[in-house]
């Protein structure tokens, strides 16, 4: 009997993998699945093949030891490669600012692992860090679930989350087969270490798959399978289609006039949102754009549409999609993950992508959502070292997103003269950067849209 174990951790994951054809592919490919969610079971409204059972998991809290630990890892990892942009960046602004016994602590783990950050060592801290937790009763509890499931396979949706440590152990304890899937582009070369050693990877692309290989050496090339991504098949799902005569009518768009979207970073990173937003209304208004446009704005999952307030009030003009993303649960270590989107959120992104003609965003994965409907992209970059805004230039110097640079499928706005001349342009010639917008996505999604899931649900078959 073949029973696949999923964990679904955050609400991305469950975008991705309740809202695409997942759950009926692996329904077929096993005899039976179950779901071990980090979110709460509420969360799951949509109806379910027969074979497939929610379990949510006990929510797991880090004491100071496991978490000094972890730490190690995960910085020792940044040291490592830290000759990447990405990583020496989120190396520097990890440092601590101030001196807490906390901030101390993380202070000597820099001074530490700069010198030793082998992957011997990451191995210890590793080895350490599960040690810490072994006995911990949530541990135990997820111990006593799988062993009492006894699943074939075990398929975690997000490689990061350091909560989902225990679950991990849990079953390399009982050793079952473990899988992830790396779970955004910008993961491998920015972020720090995964929250376990796996012994099977499903990746997004070819290009994925040899960062993959170079940042964890110890893994196999023959267990990396490079299947495409679940976050972008909704667009290929009859069920999300919408005519352009429904969306102009939903969000009151005018007819005549083009949608230039903005969509938001979380406030984390889109502190100049509204500085771009307000340039572009104020572009409308002087008609310094030179086609008659209106500007549809979505804020971030991440977030509700609060920190916008005055800027809604300022510009009454601007259409705002919020994404419909409900928060299942509050006390949380990482409270935006418990945010989960409806299939109306999907229509409406979908609708979005297919009807606007022009995509203006930092620097964000909404770059390839836009490119997937060959409409052109303008990120805008704003702010600097010395110019008082938030530093969101020194995002194009991450490896991942240096390469959509260097390859002209979008075109970067530094300030907003720059904004304004490249809208202009882009409205004129939507077509101009076709050929570089399918080469890009060709090198980051290696498979077609079309089947992604069956290819997914068929590799953890073989797995298992």
């Amino acid at each position: 009997m073949k029973k696949l174990g999923i964990v679904i951790t955050d609400g991305v994951g469950f975008r991705n993998f309740m809202l695409s054809n997942f759950m009926d592919e692996v329904s077929q490919q096993f005899d039976a699945v179950i779901i071990y969610s980090g979110l709460p079971k509420s969360a799951y409204q949509n109806k379910l093949p027969s074979n497939i059972e929610i379990k949510e998991l006990e929510v797991f809290k880090e004491s100071k030891l496991t978490w000094f630990f972890r730490k190690w890892k995960e910085v020792a990892h940044l040291q490592k490669y830290q000759s990447f942009y990405g990583m020496n960046d989120n190396l520097v602004t990890g440092y601590p600012k101030n001196n807490s016994v906390r901030s101390i602590l993380v202070k000597g783990i820099y001074f530490f692992t700069h010198f030793i950050h082998s992957d011997a060592s990451i191995s210890i801290a590793e080895k350490l860090q599960f040690l810490s937790f072994s006995k911990n009763k949530v541990t135990q509890s997820y111990l006593k679930l799988l062993k009492e499931d006894q699943p074939t396979h075990v398929f975690f949706t997000h490689q990061r989350p350091p909560f989902l440590a225990p679950f991990l152990y849990a079953a390399k304890q009982l050793k079952l087969q473990t899988s992830t899937f790396i779970f955004s582009w910008d993961n491998l070369a920015s972020k720090g270490r995964m929250l376990g050693t796996f012994d099977h990877f499903l990746v997004w692309s070819e290009l994925m798959k040899a960062e993959l290989l170079y940042f964890y050496p110890s893994v196999k090339e023959d267990n990396v399978k490079v299947v495409g991504t679940p976050q972008f098949e909704p667009y290929v799902i009859p069920k999300y289609e919408t005519t352009k005569d429904d969306f102009l009518k939903k969000f009151q768009l005018e007819t005549n006039k083009k949608v230039v979207c903005y969509s938001c970073a979380d406030v984390s990173i889109g502190k100049n949102d509204p500085v771009v937003i307000a340039a572009i209304t104020n572009a409308i208004r002087s008609k310094a754009i030179k086609s008659e446009v209106q500007l549809l704005v979505r804020t971030s999952p991440a977030e509700d549409d609060a920190r916008f307030k005055s800027i809604r009030e300022e510009f009454p003009e601007i259409v705002w999609n919020v994404p419909k993303w409900t928060l299942t649960r509050e006390n949380h270590a990482e409270s935006w993950s418990q945010r989960v989107p409806n299939e109306e959120d999907i229509k409406d992104l979908r609708a979005i992508l297919e009807y606007a003609d022009l995509n203006v965003n930092m620097c964000s994965t909404m770059s390839l959502d836009f490119m997937l409907f060959d409409k052109p992209v303008i990120n805008t970059v704003f702010g600097n070292e010395t110019n008082g805004l938030y530093n969101d230039q020194r995002f194009l110097n991450y490896d991942h997103y240096k390469k959509v640079v260097e390859s002209g499928a979008v075109t970067i706005a530094k300030n907003e003269r720059e904004l304004i001349d490249q809208i202009n342009e882009s409205l004129a010639n939507p077509t101009q950067r076709t050929k570089q917008r399918k080469a890009m996505i060709d090198l980051q999604i290696s498979k077609e849209l079309v089947g992604t899931s069956k290819r997914i649900a068929e590799t953890l078959r073989q797995w298992s």
